[in-house]
């Protein structure tokens, strides 16, 4: 065994929680913090215990030995150009991801990206092997590492080994489309846990268990899950809804410099009456089309007045050489360039479209002064954007137009929730939300705000993991 094999618990995720990027002056690279809802979850988790953390580092071609960086001891998973290519823009986000988002596109299924997943998995599972102490606990995270929980366990037997899928998991109808589908079934049965956002996603899970291994399952407890008997071992199944830290983004929402910059934000918009805010990735399972279109039809049909209403969407830079991607930044920006033209005056865009990252303070101050929140997924296994806005809303202002199909619809029950397929819904989504009279306004974001703050990013970790170690 390894020196390095000392850490008695080990997160295992596609990214390492800070990227590598290159130097212009071709010097060493410079770690920055890694975007995405998974590193914002885990980081929390992951200081509170002194763990390590395994993952890719951002950049192809790059071998680097573990280290520590701002306190996280690090074990970074070396791929080539060509693995990036196959395993992660090609079997990860053209294969599973359109798949398990209820084939918004159609999924692609390629025998080569097939191989190169299963190599790569490889690769994650033995540096999890190398990084983990005698009898540790291993948490696997999301779709890109499917087949590692099984590679890790005939790796090392000692290990207890979790699982939690961060998308959801689809209907058997979907899932049996996939050529290897019982290759990551199996893939998973190597954990002790297998943990998804849903009840539905468990049962999905538990249905194919006994439909393709023919391995007995029983329902067991309120986590919409149960057990799988393998024989020798058992498999537990679970819904953990993931979340935030809430008690961080309350303090800092409530902060002075937040509210001063909150202003300023409202200012630099023209100080209209009513701010709307969409913060996404840019993918097209996020529905940002549906919310642009719907603003478009309530500004034709003079519901919205241009005047008062403006628009912020953050459009976070995603999968860019993905010719899915490249098509839809080319349509909502087509769309952007519409209602501008249409509607904006000289100097007072209706919407203002940032195509870039904004650091965590902009974001915070972005919610905090936003007045309606407009969150459209065609499909989401949790959405924790939903969860930010209402944890900087405590004291009851504010707004949150929230897709059914959001895993988070499930808990903020009093939002405005709506069918984003569904054009008029939405459009009714919004102005209800634009017009609701504010003493019933504030009822529902502080009935939201209290789950919130209850349910916070602690209470999803310590739930799972102590149900890991539940039979230790």
């Amino acid at each position: 065994m390894s020196e390095t094999s000392s850490n008695e618990f080990v997160v295992v995720a596609n990214r390492l929680p800070v990227d590598l990027e290159a130097s212009p002056d071709g010097g060493p690279g410079v770690w920055r913090r890694s975007p995405g809802g998974l590193v914002t979850a885990l980081e929390p988790v992951l200081r509170s215990v002194a763990g390590a953390w395994v993952g890719w580092p951002g950049t192809p071609d790059v071998d680097l030995e573990p280290f520590v960086e701002e306190g996280l001891t690090l074990h970074p998973v070396q791929l080539s150009e060509a693995e990036v290519t196959e395993y992660y823009e090609g079997f990860s986000n053209a294969t599973l991801w359109p798949l398990y988002h209820d084939a918004v596109i159609a999924p692609t299924f390629d025998r080569d990206w097939w191989r190169t997943y299963e190599k790569v998995n490889r690769r994650f599972a033995e540096a999890a092997a190398r990084a983990a102490a005698p009898g540790a606990t291993v948490w696997v995270h999301d779709y890109q590492l499917q087949l590692v929980p099984r590679m890790l366990r005939d790796l090392r037997p000692d290990l207890r080994i979790g699982y939690f899928l961060h998308i959801p998991f689809p209907p058997t109808e979907l899932f049996l489309q996939l050529p290897w589908r019982k290759e990551i079934l199996e893939g998973l049965m190597g954990a002790d846990l297998v943990g998804f956002h849903l009840p539905g996603g468990a049962e999905n899970f538990l249905y194919l268990a006994r439909r393709l291994l023919d391995l007995p399952s029983s329902p067991r407890g309120t986590t919409g899950g149960g057990t799988i008997d393998l024989g020798d071992r058992r498999v537990r199944v679970g819904a953990y809804p993931i979340s935030i830290d809430s008690t961080q983004l309350r303090d800092q929402s409530v902060a002075a410099a937040t509210k001063l910059r909150a202003k300023e934000i409202r200012a630099e918009l023209g100080d209209p009456e009513t701010i709307l805010l969409g913060v996404d990735r840019l993918d097209y399972t996020k529905g940002i089309s549906v919310r642009l279109e719907a603003l478009r039809e309530l500004l034709v049909e003079g519901t919205l007045d241009p005047e008062k209403v403006v628009m912020v969407q953050l459009a976070t830079p995603s999968r860019e050489r993905l010719s899915a991607y490249a098509t839809l930044r080319d349509d909502i920006e087509r769309q952007v360039g519409n209602i501008n033209g249409e509607f904006g005056q000289l100097g007072r865009p209706v919407v203002h479209y940032l195509h870039r990252p904004v650091d965590r303070e902009e974001l915070v101050a972005m919610y905090t002064g936003a007045d309606v929140m407009v969150v459209t997924p065609f499909r989401d296994g949790m959405n924790l954007v939903a969860k930010e806005y209402v944890a900087c809303h405590g004291d009851g202002s504010g707004a949150l137009v929230l897709s059914e199909f959001a895993g988070a619809a499930a808990e903020l029950r009093r939002a405005h929730v709506v069918n984003p397929h569904d054009l008029e819904d939405v459009k009714r989504a919004v102005v209800s939300a634009v017009g609701e009279e504010r003493a019933s306004a504030a009822r529902r974001m502080r009935s939201m705000h209290r789950h919130v703050m209850t349910h916070d990013v602690d209470r999803w970790a310590n739930s799972f993991l102590a149900q890991l170690t539940e039979d230790r």
